[in-house]
């Protein structure tokens, strides 16, 4: 029986979406504006500079992918050998550039809702949350209480958070709610715990609790960890993971995918500290799969330690790092395999602020032994869980239109609501 892998590359967008001036994006490109800093040499990679090289992205149609998206192939992404893979740009269907959201609608389930974001006010969060959680949790209070950079917090109120023992609460451009702590000073496990009382307290609108554990013994040396835990609302309906589940297929998920979908569906988790060792997990993942099974994996770096760091160079580093190991993957494919290679949002580093970016994303699928063909531009990323859905003969996904060659059937249930989200 065939398999299917789909990758998220978090962030890794390729021109604004449509609708990118309600979000204040029209113009991001993420890929295009770092391709750009390449090529004019503003950018040094280790003692590499000049153009972005991803020649086996490029093969598969990544700079194909970007003429769809914005009219052009950035510099450095223009394929000069054969198409190997089917190539296209999706945009969203929901609404927002949440990570949530994005993962959803790429497994088959589009959010018709409006997600919460908290005010830019300080304090920004309701008084009656945060008494809430300092009785539940029974801590003496929070510091924070605003929209902030995650590591410039840290570096800011790090030194008070060990000394008063109060965490650090702070939101973003996304629906989240973030929860700082020293791993030591105050405990993981009671970060956690911490944590767990502000997913129950929080409306279900609101997409993320989010764990944030850090080390270090000052500001000059506070560093966040790899001990990151996401307490995400659950899917509202079946993804293509639940329906593989509970068809009995192996499912794989890979790096933060498991806390993204709250753990419905999601099968062996395999967790790696950033990308070089959530390609491994991959590997590992591939080899073990079983006949008809699905790997989900998503990899993180792009976004985290590049895209909202507004890091030009590392996020090029990191991709042309993807590129260079991605025959690994693709070498441990059988001929009935399909790989698709996608993301969630944009991350533009050359934009202002520190979120993500309303963008278009990638669609780049490959099996052996199948030639390439363009697939066109996608009204959404759901058209890869339906794609996914007819390869491995699953029935139950309700969105979306399937792209691959031996078929073009179209569903079109309504966008996904729920009393509990209205």
């Amino acid at each position: 029986m065939p398999r299917a892998f789909i990758i998220v590359l978090d962030s890794v967008g390729i021109g604004g979406a449509p609708d990118a001036r309600l979000y204040g994006d029209e113009g991001a490109d993420t890929i295009g504006h770092i391709a750009d800093a390449c090529a004019s040499g503003a950018v040094q990679r280790g003692a590499q500079r000049g153009p972005l090289r991803l020649p086996n992205l490029v093969g598969l149609g990544l700079g194909d992918a970007c003429r769809l998206a914005t009219g052009r192939v950035p510099p450095g992404l223009e394929r000069t050998g054969p198409l190997l893979g089917s190539f296209g740009c999706a945009a969203e269907a929901s609404r927002g550039k949440d990570t949530p959201s994005g993962h959803w609608e790429i497994a088959g389930l589009p959010v018709g809702f409006d997600w919460h974001y908290f005010p830019r006010d300080v304090p920004c969060f309701p008084p009656d949350l945060i008494g809430a959680l300092v009785s539940r949790a029974a801590i003496p209070g929070v510091l924070g209480n605003c929209h902030a950079s995650g590591t410039r917090i840290i570096e800011e109120l790090g030194d008070e958070h060990v000394r008063s023992g109060m965490p650090i609460c702070y939101t973003s451009a996304d629906s989240v709610f973030q929860i700082a702590a020293h791993e030591e000073a105050f405990g993981l496990e009671r970060l956690y715990a911490v944590c767990s009382i502000a997913r129950e307290l929080l409306d279900p609108t609101v997409g993320r609790v989010i764990a944030r554990p850090f080390t270090g013994t000052s500001a000059a040396n506070y560093a966040r960890t790899a001990n990151r835990r996401d307490y995400a609302t659950p899917p509202i309906d079946r993804t293509i993971l639940d329906i593989a589940s509970d068809d009995g297929r192996d499912v794989i998920t890979i790096g933060k995918i498991g806390d993204i979908f709250a753990h419905h569906g999601t099968g062996r988790v395999l967790k790696g500290d950033g990308n070089a060792a959530l390609f491994s997990r991959t590997l590992e993942g591939a080899v073990s799969l079983a006949d008809g099974g699905l790997l989900f994996a998503n990899f993180i770096d792009f976004d985290t330690k590049f895209g909202h760091r507004r890091d030009v160079a590392g996020y090029a580093t990191a991709l042309e790092q993807f590129d260079a190991d991605l025959p690994r993957l693709l070498r441990l494919l059988d001929d009935d395999d399909l790989l698709i290679l996608t993301a969630d949002h944009g991350c533009d580093p050359t934009w202002r602020g520190t979120d993500h970016t309303r963008e278009q994303v990638p669609i780049l699928a490959f099996q052996n032994g199948t030639s390439g063909q363009p697939i066109g531009r996608r009204k959404t990323f759901a058209d890869i869980a339906a794609s996914v859905a007819e390869h491995l003969a699953l029935h139950g996904v309700e969105h979306g239109q399937c792209f691959l060659e031996r078929s073009e059937q179209t569903i079109t249930r309504p966008l996904t609501q729920s009393a509990a989200f209205k």
